[in-house]
């Protein structure tokens, strides 16, 4: 008999490098509104969106590459992934303060519960998951 507790939800989306950071943006927020977390966490709504800004323009800018956004809901954690075809592996960089980029990856560190890479056959899946904080704080 199969275990009818179990209910896990995707949704999945390409967005070429012409459709920009803000369609990616937007697309998720309307998945993340079928999880109620508007109201119940929006500090973890924000951080995903921050997150998928990032992990969207690394793949526009570094892989120049079309990103496959895939947002998967197990009743625990969101787990936010983007795919590129670039092997080469996110590595967080050294910048100055005077730099305008290279922090990406230590601001998906700080929003993220997790995340890690994983090389592909052609590419590679960065996944970052979320739990919310339902408390209100």
């Amino acid at each position: 008999m199969a275990d009818s507790s179990l209910r896990a939800v995707g949704w999945a989306r390409s967005l070429p490098i012409s459709s920009g950071v803000k369609a990616a943006r937007d697309w998720t927020r309307s998945h993340i509104e079928d999880l109620e977390w508007s109201r119940s966490a929006p500090d973890t709504v924000d951080s995903v969106l921050l997150t998928v800004s990032e992990l969207v323009t690394n793949t526009h800018i570094h892989a120049r590459s079309t990103a496959q956004l895939v947002l998967a809901w197990d009743g625990e954690c969101l787990h936010v992934t983007v795919h590129d075809n670039s092997p080469q592996m996110p590595r967080p960089r050294e910048s100055d303060e005077e730099a305008t980029g290279g922090r990406g990856l230590l601001l998906i560190d700080a929003l993220a519960d997790t995340w890690q890479a994983h090389e592909c056959p052609r590419g590679k899946d960065v996944t970052a998951c979320f739990r919310p904080d339902i408390s209100g704080r």
